[in-house]
């Protein structure tokens, strides 16, 4: 019996980190005012990385967005302030 709850156990819990997983979601679906972690930066373009490295956005980092206006995003990283758009803030996995 407690074999079979704990096995029961084990796979809700696979289960809820299998579709966290799915709900992953990038910097332009952040809400404002609320600290993110940077998981990982998703894109093909190296300049891209590199500019947001050099910004201190990287995997395990802090983020928050402060404020979004039309497609310009102002985000708080490493307590500096950056304006990025649309297509960087989309690259920023958290």
């Amino acid at each position: 019996m407690a074999g079979t709850l704990v096995s029961g156990m084990m796979n809700e819990a696979y289960r809820f980190e299998r579709t966290s997983d799915y709900s992953m979601k990038n910097l332009s679906k952040a809400e404002v005012d609320v600290e993110y972690i940077v998981k990982e930066i998703k894109t093909d373009d190296e300049e891209m990385k590199s500019f947001l490295f050099t910004l201190g956005c990287y995997e395990g980092e802090k983020v928050t967005v402060i404020s979004v206006l039309a497609e310009n995003y102002v985000i708080s990283v490493k307590d500096a302030r950056y304006s990025i758009d649309v297509e960087l803030a989309e690259a920023i996995i958290i």
